[in-house]
C-alpha cells in the first residue's frame, strides 16, 4: 500500500489551514527567514498554529530552508530550524547539504527542487547524503521520472501545477546579474517575465517587445495516475505567493483526482492523511490565475506552445470580440460576439491586449446584450476580450464552506446492567468507549428506539463523521434497550468525540532514513557561478520554428535579447537540446 500525498503551498498559516481543510495532505511554508520566497516569511508561532491544525488530520507541515547560504548564516538557520522543529514541523525542505551534519535536527530532510535534481546520479547523491525525499526538477519526462524513482528508496516529490521558471531550478543568476537581487536568495525580480526584443547578429530586430523567456504554467491534471505508476508519492502545487482562493480551488481539484485514483485502486493506494472533505463547489483550474497551461516535457517531446510571450500574466478565458461600442446614459455598452458556451455575469473582470500591454476593467452589467462598463482608453471595435475574473465563480468559491472530518465507526452493545456500551474507532486507529447512564427505564417501543439510535449516532460532532458499524444494531437483537432521547444520544456522541480529541491523531509513518556518519559537503554557493546566467530546456529558436535540428530551419546565427539597452546573448547546445543565456558586451 502506497501513500499518495497532495502538497499545497502556504504563504501564511491561514492559507495553510484552508489548504488542509480543502483536502491537502501536507503544506509547505517558510519560517522567518531562509525560504526561497523572500516575501513569504512567517513567525514560528504561526507555524505552530498551522501544525496543530494539520496534525488533527494526520497532515504534515514542511518548512522551507532552501536558499543559498552565505558565510556566517549557518548558525542562525540552525537555530530557526530547531525552533520550527519544536513548533511541530514534520520535515524541512533544504538546499544546502550542510544541514545533514546537525544531529539535533531530527525531522526528515527533503532535497529542494532548487537542488536541480534531474538525473539518477543527482537523485542518488542526495539520497546518500541522508535526504528522506527528493523534489524533482520540473523539466523532466515521465520516462526520466520513472528511472529516478526506480533507482532510489527515498520518497519522490513532483510538481504538478503552477508557475514555471524558464531555467533549471536553482541555476538562474539572471535576476542577480540584472538587478543585484538573487533568485538563490528568494529575491527574484522575475526577469523571465520581462519583455525583450529579439535581435540577430547583424543588428536586425526579428521580434519586438515580447516576453520571450516567459513560460506558461504547468498543469498535469489528468496525469496523476501515470506519475503514481512511475513511483511519485507527493504531488506538489506551486504558489507560495498566491492567495487563498487560488490554493483552495486547486487543492479541491487535485484532491478529487487523488481520491478518484485511490477509489479505483484501493488495494494499491491510499491518501497520506485522514478525513473527508465536504462542500458544494466545483473547482476549475481555468478560472484561477494562469498564463495558459502546458504539460512541458512530461511526454518526452519538445513541442511549440511552451511560452506565454504575448502576455506573461493572467489573460483568463476568451470572452469574445467587440462588434460595436455604444455610449449610453449609464456608461458604455460593448456589443460582444461571445465565444460559444461562455456565460457572462455582472461584475466579471475583462482584459485586452494593447501594444503588448494588458488593459483590464470590470463589467458592471454583463448579459446577452453585451457589457455595460466604463470603457478604458484604447478599446476598439474588433478587440478580442478575455474574462480574467468570473464573478459567479469567485462568489461560489468564497461562500464554499469546506469541512474536513475524520471518519469514526461506532459499535453498540447492550451491557448486562441495562446500559448501552458504545465503542468508537477513528480511521487513524484511535479508540474510545463509554456507557449510557444507568438506571434508565426500558424503551417500550423497540423499533422506534433502534431508529433513533441509527439517526442520532450517525451524525457529525466536533470534526468527526460518525457511522454505525455494519451489524451494530443487529448486535442488540433480543437485548433490553434503555430509553434514550435524542439529546442524550447526541451527548454520548459528543463525549466520544471529546475522548478521541484527547488523543493525538496517529499519522501515517514518514520515511526517515539514517543520516550518514560522514556528513555531505555543503552544496556550495551557486551565486559565484556567473556563466551561464541561465540554462533551460526551453528554446526560443524551436518556439519560433527556427530550430535547425528538429524543424529543418537554417542556422540563424547569433541571437540577442535586448531590454532597455541591456543585451543578453543566447547560445544553443543542440547536442543536449538546451538553451543558455549569457552576458553580452
Amino acid at each position: 500500500m502506497r501513500d499518495l500525498e497532495l502538497l499545497a503551498p502556504a504563504r501564511n498559516a491561514d492559507i495553510g489551514i484552508a489548504a488542509i481543510d480543502c483536502g491537502a495532505d501536507a503544506v509547505y511554508i517558510a519560517g522567518p527567514d531562509f525560504g526561497a520566497r523572500k516575501a513569504a516569511g512567517n513567525p514560528v508561532a504561526d507555524i505552530a498554529r498551522l501544525c496543530a491544525h494539520a496534525h488533527r488530520f494526520g497532515a504534515r507541515v514542511f518548512v522551507t530552508f532552501n536558499i543559498s547560504l552565505r558565510e556566517g548564516e549557518a548558525e542562525q538557520m540552525h537555530a530557526q530550524m530547531l525552533q520550527a522543529q519544536a513548533a511541530g514541523a514534520d520535515a524541512f525542505i533544504i538546499r544546502d547539504l550542510a544541514c545533514t551534519a546537525w544531529d539535533d535536527i531530527r525531522v526528515p530532510l527533503h532535497a529542494s527542487t532548487q537542488c536541480a535534481i534531474r538525473s539518477v546520479e543527482d537523485a542518488r547523491r542526495y539520497e546518500a547524503a541522508g535526504c528522506a525525499r527528493i523534489i524533482l526538477e520540473r523539466e523532466l519526462s515521465l520516462e526520466s521520472i520513472r528511472a529516478i524513482c526506480a533507482a532510489v528508496s527515498c520518497e519522490v516529490e513532483c510538481f504538478i501545477h503552477g508557475a514555471l521558471c524558464v531555467c533549471y531550478s536553482g541555476e538562474c543568476r539572471l535576476s542577480g546579474y540584472l538587478d543585484g537581487r538573487s533568485a538563490d536568495r528568494g529575491d527574484c525580480i522575475q526577469a523571465c517575465r520581462s519583455r525583450y526584443d529579439l535581435v540577430d547578429g547583424e543588428g536586425r530586430t526579428l521580434l519586438r517587445d515580447k516576453a520571450l523567456l516567459s513560460l506558461r504554467d504547468l498543469n498535469l491534471s489528468g496525469r496523476l495516475g501515470e506519475l503514481a505508476e512511475a513511483g511519485v508519492g507527493s504531488f506538489k502545487i506551486e504558489g507560495r505567493l498566491k492567495g487563498e482562493d487560488y490554493v483552495r480551488n486547486l487543492v479541491r481539484l487535485y484532491a478529487q483526482e487523488l481520491d478518484a485514483l485511490v477509489a479505483a485502486q484501493p488495494q494499491r493506494y491510499r491518501r497520506a492523511s485522514f478525513g473527508r472533505v465536504s462542500g458544494n463547489f466545483t473547482p476549475d483550474a481555468g478560472k484561477t490565475f494562469n498564463r495558459g497551461y502546458t504539460t512541458l516535457f512530461l511526454d518526452g517531446e519538445r513541442r511549440q506552445g511552451w511560452s506565454s510571450m504575448e502576455a506573461p500574466t493572467h489573460l483568463g478565458e476568451k470572452a469574445g470580440t467587440v462588434r460595436a461600442i455604444r455610449r449610453e446614459k449609464n456608461g458604455t455598452r460593448l456589443v460582444l460576439q461571445a465565444e460559444k458556451g461562455i456565460r457572462l455575469h455582472n461584475g466579471d473582470g475583462f482584459c485586452f491586449l494593447r501594444g503588448g500591454e494588458l488593459i483590464g476593467f470590470r463589467g458592471d452589467v454583463s448579459d446577452a446584450a453585451g457589457i455595460l462598463c466604463r470603457a478604458p482608453e484604447g478599446l476598439r471595435e474588433g478587440t478580442v476580450l478575455y474574462r480574467n475574473a468570473d464573478a459567479a465563480f469567485e462568489k461560489a468559491l468564497a461562500s464554499a464552506a469546506f469541512r474536513r472530518e475524520i471518519d469514526v465507526t461506532l459499535s453498540v452493545r447492550a451491557a448486562g446492567d441495562g446500559t448501552l456500551e458504545l465503542r468508537a474507532r477513528s480511521e487513524d486507529g484511535r479508540e474510545a468507549a463509554l456507557r449510557s447512564e444507568a438506571g434508565l427505564p426500558q424503551a417500550q417501543k423497540r423499533e422506534r428506539q433502534l431508529a433513533l439510535l441509527q439517526t442520532q449516532l450517525s451524525k457529525r460532532a466536533s470534526g468527526y463523521r460518525f457511522s454505525l458499524d455494519e451489524g451494530a444494531l443487529a448486535a442488540l437483537d433480543g437485548a433490553a434497550l434503555p430509553l434514550l432521547g435524542a439529546a442524550a444520544l447526541n451527548g454520548l456522541r459528543r463525549a466520544l468525540a471529546d475522548a478521541l480529541d484527547a488523543q493525538p491523531c496517529r499519522p501515517r509513518p514518514l520515511y526517515s532514513p539514517a543520516r550518514p556518519e560522514t556528513p555531505a559537503s555543503p552544496s556550495g554557493n551557486p551565486e559565484a557561478l556567473m556563466e551561464p546566467l541561465m540554462r533551460s530546456k526551453y528554446c526560443i529558436r524551436f518556439e519560433l520554428g527556427r530550430c535547425p535540428v528538429h524543424q529543418g530551419a537554417g542556422d540563424s546565427g547569433p541571437l540577442l535579447l535586448v531590454n532597455n539597452g541591456r543585451r543578453l546573448a543566447l547560445h544553443f547546445d543542440c547536442k543536449s537540446c538546451e538553451m543558455t543565456v549569457h552576458q553580452s558586451l
